[in-house]
């Protein structure tokens, strides 16, 4: 029998997480999560572990790491993130932490319109994140400093991105595939969907992929 596999969440409680975080207990995997707000959850499993803390004031970063098989950051929070890059700091102390404990497997979601590290956007993106998505600008910096932190100083863990195209909580259009080239606009349970395999996959290793739906 297999031993039973724990994934540490960040952004448990948000749309895609909230997903995430069920489709992992279903999927038999034990999860902790860090939650601001754990009544958001609105759920009880024996499997889920939830430590109330936030992103900026973690207490013990070490022993929330301790003991995890994958860590999954799916963060976002346009406001905090117009000013400052939330997600970058904490990851630039997250793989230190998961170094000295022996954790590998990262991913993070990033967003469609955030940039390949040291790449441009294609200009239909590019135009897209300038007009219509331009209030999440500070969220596709975080992003972007991000993935330039894990492609240029931390290439010995095993960490992946998903340039994710999140469009709705609508029922689920079918199966994203990894795509290197196009992205999907996708509803929150497939994108969740799609980073619990892909974590676990190695063949996504130092990828910042999008995602697409596959032929039915």
């Amino acid at each position: 029998m297999s031993q039973q596999k724990t994934v540490l969440v960040f952004g448990g409680t948000g749309q895609t997480g909230q997903h995430f975080v069920r489709l992992a207990l279903k999927d038999g995997l034990r999860v902790r999560a860090l939650a601001r707000n754990p009544a958001k959850f609105g759920i009880t499993d024996p499997n889920l572990d939830v430590i109330q803390g936030s992103i900026t004031s973690i207490p013990d970063l070490d022993a929330l790491v301790a003991g995890a098989d994958f860590v999954v950051s799916m963060l976002g929070n346009a406001a905090e993130q117009r000013e400052h890059t939330i997600v970058a700091d904490l990851v630039r102390k997250l793989v230190p932490a998961m170094r000295r404990n022996g954790v590998s497997r990262f991913l993070h979601q990033a967003g469609g319109l955030s940039a390949r590290p040291h790449r441009r956007l294609p200009l239909v993106l590019w135009i897209i994140r300038h007009t219509v998505a331009r209030g999440f600008e500070g969220q596709h910096r975080d992003n972007e400093a991000v993935m330039r932190y894990l492609t240029d100083e931390a290439n010995d863990i095993e960490w992946m991105v998903h340039r994710a195209g999140i469009g709705s909580d609508g029922p689920s259009k079918g199966v994203l595939q990894r795509s290197r080239r196009a992205i999907s606009i996708a509803t929150f349970q497939d994108c969740a969907a799609y980073n619990l395999r892909t974590v676990q996959d190695a063949t996504a290793i130092h990828t910042c992929d999008g995602s697409r739906y596959g032929k039915p």
